[in-house]
């Protein structure tokens, strides 16, 4: 399990390179929940998921009592983490988000700015651990939980996490990934289309024994933007896409490979780095 993390090896500036395998996934993007109509979104040259502002993801498996305290993107995040979570406790679970719940937070910045007194509920719901929180609470689950918000490269920053929590032998990682747009005050700050979307992924280290179930295997380095990393194809550039989605794409283009319903292939993505010069570096294909 060693040789899933490596720092300072097998690239660039002695960068980070990393290895995983994603045994399950789950997404919601308002009109699309259902797993074939994504994958045949990921069929198609890169486009936006259709949005549905009003639409809302029941969430039937959280008790209705804190159900209702959670906003439409904490129940997309926690719904695609039901949907992918597997029944046991030695779990770890990764949350990320680039703003989280920052209409939330505008508003608490809106009473400050008044004088008015804050909700105790509304402070308690506006941090970014929030929504981990309580969905671990509604589960009951004690296992490692982590909240992950770095910016552009926050998807990357998640998965790094739980390469590590993977390295420190966990059997397997949750992680869930969430966006919304931020707030119109706050709209001038995006650097990327502003959609809502969540996905999770069940994620397991890319060399154990024996050997795991058939999965999608992705591999993460950060290096020179533009240039050539021995392990990873870098034939694709898709700026315009969220992070977030750009990833999802490459990583339901080779899962339908998985299912047998295009040939297998090798699928390659470089993203920005907040370090000037330099670019993630991903790619996917059928383990």
């Amino acid at each position: 399990m060693a040789h899933d993390l490596q720092i300072g090896r097998d690239c660039v500036g002695g960068c980070v390179h990393f290895e995983f395998l994603i045994r399950q996934w789950a997404a919601y993007a308002g009109a699309l929940t259902d797993p074939a109509d994504w994958l045949d979104w990921a069929s198609r040259p890169v486009a936006f998921p259709p949005q549905d502002a009003d639409t809302v993801p029941p969430l039937s498996e959280m008790p209705a009592m804190m159900r209702r305290r959670i906003d439409r993107l904490g129940r997309m995040a926690c719904q695609v983490a039901y949907w992918c979570h597997e029944p046991r406790e030695d779990v770890p679970v990764v949350f990320a988000s680039r703003y989280g719940d920052a209409a939330r937070s505008l508003a608490l910045l809106g009473d400050l700015a008044q004088g008015q007194p804050l909700s105790p509920t509304g402070f308690g719901l506006s941090v970014h651990n929030a929504v981990a929180a309580l969905y671990s609470m509604a589960r009951g689950d004690t296992a490692n939980s982590v909240v992950v918000a770095a910016g552009r490269a926050t998807v990357a920053a998640a998965l790094t996490e739980a390469a590590g929590l993977l390295a420190d032998g966990a059997p397997e990682v949750l992680v869930v990934y969430y966006e919304s747009p931020l707030p119109a005050d706050y709209a001038c700050f995006h650097d990327e289309p502003a959609l809502d979307y969540a996905w999770a992924w069940r994620v397991a280290a890319a060399h154990v024994e024996p050997a795991p179930q058939k999965g999608v295997r992705v591999a993460l380095s950060v290096g020179e933007a533009g240039g050539q990393l021995r392990s990873v194809s870098t034939d694709v550039a898709q700026p315009a896409m969220p992070a977030g989605l750009a990833v999802l794409h490459q990583v339901l283009s080779v899962w339908q490979a998985r299912q047998g319903l295009v040939a297998d292939k090798l699928a390659s993505l470089q993203r920005p780095h907040d370090r000037p010069g330099a670019a993630w570096f991903w790619s996917s294909h059928v383990a």
